[in-house]
């Protein structure tokens, strides 16, 4: 039996296995019921008592033995089995198409990058909303004509009206309710308005506003954040002016053109051949909202300032047709990757 037991050790030392059907079947083979580890274990009863000690010690190491070598082989081959997996082999050869970042997206982050700079930082508002926060609290009288359903989507009126917001300055009222100036931050968001779809209008877009509350903040300071803001986002050439408007929530209130990023000013069809495009409106906040906000219009003044996020990517990409922002058309979406 001695001369078997080695003969076996020098077998098992000697196994390989290519994979785990391989591995199994020398399981069977060598350490089932019906394996020769297994037969000589039924041998054992046969060998003489003197002996049974030192041929136990010999059957139990060649078990130990087997045991060893096979679950060596087991996990030799699962760590190769596990190499392959994560691979999708029905994939086709042919590379990938990359999506890419919505055109708007790609704005409204620059838009915010310049800002920050700045030392702005954004402030988030839900898009259902109070007639508080979208009107009262920016001033707007009881009969303003944005008050109308034609141009509002109401979802409830009376007695508490509840709509989408048509501007994210209702972003502005909620952080000056809860904060005390120094108040810099930058409130970019999705709004509603009642118009027809056209090229040049929509139900929904994009706004960026900024405002900026503190003591003595001047029309200066306005001037030159807008300066900075047209520069950076359209080229260092960009000049700028403001001509006189109305808000119902800023006193002085302007509109801001820049200069025609495509004519350099000399006048074109794109500007009207005026040299100039209209990109937002800004002014300083009226003292009505900050004190309807809890902040005191004697100690502390401010600015604001709105875009239109897809008039400022008109601009920028010379795309004519609001709607190509909304129709997910990949052919139009894959025109921004190189804009990353």
């Amino acid at each position: 039996m001695l001369e078997k037991i080695n003969e076996l050790k020098a077998q098992i030392e000697g196994l390989t296995a290519s994979n785990a059907a391989d591995v199994e079947a020398l399981r069977i083979k060598y350490l089932s019921k019906k394996g020769e580890v297994s037969l000589l274990f039924n041998d054992f009863r046969n060998v003489p008592a003197d002996q049974k000690k030192a041929m136990g010690q010999a059957l139990n190491e060649l078990k130990n033995l087997a045991n060893d070598k096979i679950n060596a082989l087991r996990d030799a081959v699962e760590s190769v089995d596990t190499v392959g997996e994560g691979l999708d082999l029905s994939r086709t050869e042919s590379p990938i198409r990359l999506g890419s970042r919505h055109p708007l997206s790609l704005v409204r982050n620059e838009i915010v990058s310049i800002f920050a700079r700045l030392g702005f930082s954004i402030a988030d508002g839900p898009e259902i909303e109070d007639d508080w926060h979208v009107f009262s609290s920016m001033n707007f009288p009881a009969d303003h004509p944005a008050r109308d359903m034609q141009d509002t989507f109401f979802i409830q009126r009376n007695p508490a009206d509840v709509l989408l917001r048509t501007h994210t300055s209702s972003v502005q009222s909620r952080v000056m309710e809860k904060t005390q100036p120094p108040i810099r931050i930058i409130c970019p968001g999705r709004v509603y308005r009642n118009e027809a779809i056209s090229a040049r209008a929509h139900c929904f877009f994009h706004q960026v506003e900024a405002l900026y509350v503190d003591k003595k903040v001047s029309f200066v300071d306005l001037k030159q954040t807008l300066l900075y803001f047209a520069q950076e986002m359209f080229g260092p050439a960009t000049q700028i002016r403001l001509r006189p408007s109305y808000f119902p929530f800023t006193e002085p209130s302007a509109e801001m053109d820049i200069s025609c990023n495509l004519c350099g000013g000399k006048g074109c069809s794109f500007c009207k051949h005026t040299g100039w495009v209209e990109i937002l409106g800004c002014g300083m906040v009226d003292p009505n909202v900050l004190e309807a906000c809890g902040i005191d219009s004697k100690e502390y003044g401010g600015f604001a300032l709105g875009m239109g996020i897809e008039r400022i990517t008109n601009l920028k990409y010379q795309v004519k047709d609001l709607r190509m922002f909304s129709e997910n058309d990949v052919r139009f979406l894959e025109e921004f990757q190189s804009a990353h």
